[in-house]
């Protein structure tokens, strides 16, 4: 049976290009367009967007299976002002969801470790991502009016993974970049080891 015409998202060979309102990621409605992909070559120390102005109010970032080198690694963003340093102030929140594959643990809390408080560190995405062959850790993380020089730079991100020990655990967080400045680059790393496999496609809200 087809969907209703407000509930069908049109992709194309780069991803999903338009929404209709029900489907959309911005406030009212629009098109997904493709800025840029970076995909690892199995041996990143990073992975950099430097191409985040004033074109669009809001952006996202697709995460793929991005693998950790090192096993229980937490993957990682940060925010560039202006400067060359990835080091904007934040202040997020930080919660998360885990059921393990026996069976036997499940939570939903608040972690208050992995939370920012007007700190320049970078915000963890996920945590204790495993490098067996099979494991990763894929999400999305939304950038909105990144080009702001008025208000604070909000961000929102939600990211499962493939823990260490064997859990599937789902982090949500939700934060500002405590700047007047305007945010244009954006960083992604694991906390320590590089990134060994994985895409990261990036996205302007129209």
């Amino acid at each position: 049976m087809a969907l209703p015409a407000e509930k069908l998202i049109t992709i194309n060979d780069r991803g999903a290009r338009a929404a209709t309102t029900f489907g959309s990621l911005s406030q009212g409605g629009g098109n997904m367009v493709f800025i840029s992909k970076f995909t690892s070559d199995g041996s990143d120390a990073t992975a950099t967007f430097t191409n985040i102005d004033s074109t669009y109010k809001e952006y996202v970032f697709v995460c793929t299976n991005l693998h950790p080198q090192t096993d229980s690694r937490e993957f990682q963003v940060n925010f560039r002002d202006g400067s060359t340093a990835y080091d904007a102030t934040k202040t997020t929140t930080y919660f998360r969801a885990y059921h393990d594959e026996a069976d036997s643990a499940t939570t939903l809390s608040y972690d208050g470790n992995n939370d920012e408080a007007q700190s320049t560190d970078p915000q963890y995405l996920s945590s204790s991502v495993g490098a067996d062959a099979d494991q990763s850790t894929s999400g999305i993380l939304h950038l909105f009016n990144p080009s702001s020089t008025t208000f604070v730079k909000h961000f929102i991100s939600t990211f499962n993974h493939n823990t260490a020990d064997d859990y599937s655990q789902v982090i949500y967080v939700a934060g500002y970049c405590n700047v007047t400045a305007a945010i244009d680059g954006v960083q992604f790393t694991f906390r320590t080891g590089e990134i060994q496999g994985g895409t990261i496609s990036l996205y302007g809200i129209l």
